[in-house]
């Protein structure tokens, strides 16, 4: 098929944007939330079509706040390069360089393909397996993805995977979609499960497991499998296996590596101890790796190797959520939502269904996950209040929909470390949105309500 030439790529998201600048004010949105909306429209659209490298297009959408006074001056509509996440990301970018420097990376990749036997399969197979236990080591999906990205990508090199093979594809699918899903199974898995179990008021660890282990497992099942099927023809070729290097004791850097790295997973299954925020683990990380004498990269190699454009990208994206956030935007959104279910509050199906058609457009607009559930959660907690249902499940319904998808690399840290290695479109990861879009409303009707009764938590209250 014949990819649109760019001036006509250019054109869809710029007419969108216009269309909702000139558009009537609609009633409860400021002219500035209007603004925010059309620089979400036109950046979401330069992200999609890939129009202009990623970090650009950030930039573009931090000047078209400014130039539409969607903001009221620059520093606001940089605010998100102040934001704590933008430098976690960084921390993570340097530990993935270090594992793959240190010839760490290399090591577990000859070891996966000796396991494998040259079989594709077993290579995405062992991923599979092997994502549970890692996400006990290492709750934060993006740590967990800035590491096997590396790694998975010295296993293709070695194996003689091209880049961009369906192989390839159907691996970094999972580390962009499959692997965020584990985290949020745990309490401790990161800033979803944290932000969401705070706004619906849930504080137990193991409440929390409860309540979404099931649905969420269903729905990792669902997407690995769709994921195999999509790219099964890829899984039919022979993976070479070259010879394993003999047996040889760690060196002293990647003793350095391992040990730093290691310390940043301690401080981050700590943290309800010392309360640090995710990123100074990750820039004290990011300080070892770089000294002299412990460290085992030097600044030019940081330079060099660091994916920069996914910290323009992500904090890019975090002055976006802000604008929306502060220009009342979000919250016209959500009143949107609840106009739409108190019209179908007699059926509590269809007040679901409005929830689940909602998040997908809530999350189509707003770039991270924080912004979506901060705006999403209290307003579907407020629908069920309304309408008989148990707000509590109202508000993880949401999480499931908002959680379970990405429409483009630019809505989650983790995404961005995959995109930046050129094995998957942005077209791919919006398709692959659309689908688990599907799969999410399936898990939430099949499985997550019908569980939810059978442990005592019926959607209707005195149902």
């Amino acid at each position: 098929m014949r990819r649109p030439s760019t001036g006509f790529r250019w054109l869809i998201p710029v007419i969108g944007s216009l269309a909702v600048l000139a558009a009537p004010s609609p009633d409860g949105l400021s002219a500035e939330g209007q603004r925010v909306l059309a620089v979400i429209v036109l950046a979401i659209g330069l992200w999609g079509f890939e129009i202009l490298p990623p970090g650009v297009t950030g930039i573009v959408a931090i000047i078209a706040l400014v130039f539409t006074h969607a903001v009221p001056n620059i520093r606001e509509g940089l605010a998100g390069f102040a934001d704590p996440i933008a430098y976690f990301l960084i921390g993570i970018l340097t530990l993935g360089v270090a594992v793959s420097r240190s010839g760490l990376a290399e090591r577990v990749a000859h070891l996966l393909l000796a396991r494998g036997r040259g079989r594709a399969g077993a290579l995405y197979g062992h991923l599979l397996l092997a994502l549970p236990v890692l996400t006990l080591i290492l709750p934060s999906a993006t740590t967990r993805t800035g590491i096997l990205v590396h790694v998975y990508d010295q296993a293709f090199a070695l194996g003689r995977v091209p880049a961009g093979a369906p192989l390839a594809r159907a691996i970094m699918l999972v580390l962009n979609s499959v692997n965020r899903l584990s985290s949020t199974i745990l309490l401790t898995g990161g800033i979803t499960p944290i932000v969401a179990a705070g706004l619906i008021g849930v504080t137990s660890w193991t409440r929390w497991f409860v309540l979404m282990s099931v649905p969420y497992l269903a729905l990792i099942s669902l997407a690995a499998a769709a994921i195999y099927l999509r790219y099964r023809h890829g899984f039919r070729a022979e993976v070479q296996v070259p010879p394993r290097p003999a047996p040889r004791p760690l060196s002293g850097v990647e003793w350095r590596t391992a040990l730093i790295t290691a310390g940043a997973g301690v401080l981050w299954l700590t943290d309800s101890i010392h309360h640090w925020h995710p990123t100074l683990p990750a820039l004290l990380a990011w300080v070892c790796f770089l000294m002299p004498g412990l460290g085992v990269l030097t600044w030019r190699q940081f330079e060099q190797e660091v994916g920069w454009a996914n910290f323009f990208v992500l904090a890019s994206s975090l002055s976006l959520a802000q604008a929306l956030s502060r220009s009342g935007a979000s919250a016209w959104l959500a009143g949107g939502v609840v106009g739409a279910a108190r019209s179908v509050a007699e059926s509590s199906w269809m007040v679901v269904g409005v929830l689940l058609v909602a998040s997908a457009l809530v999350r189509l607009m707003i770039p991270n996950i924080t912004g979506f559930l901060a705006t999403t959660i209290p307003v579907a907690m407020s629908v069920g209040t309304t309408a008989g249902l148990h707000p509590i499940l109202c508000g993880l319904i949401v999480t499931i929909a908002g959680d379970a998808v990405l429409y483009y690399p630019a809505q989650a840290a983790s995404s961005l470390v995959v995109y930046e290695r050129g094995h998957l479109t942005a077209g791919e990861i919006f398709g692959f949105g659309l689908l688990m879009t599907a799969l999410a409303a399936l898990v939430v009707l099949a499985v997550a309500i019908p569980y939810w009764t059978l442990i005592g938590e019926p959607l209707v209250r005195g149902g």
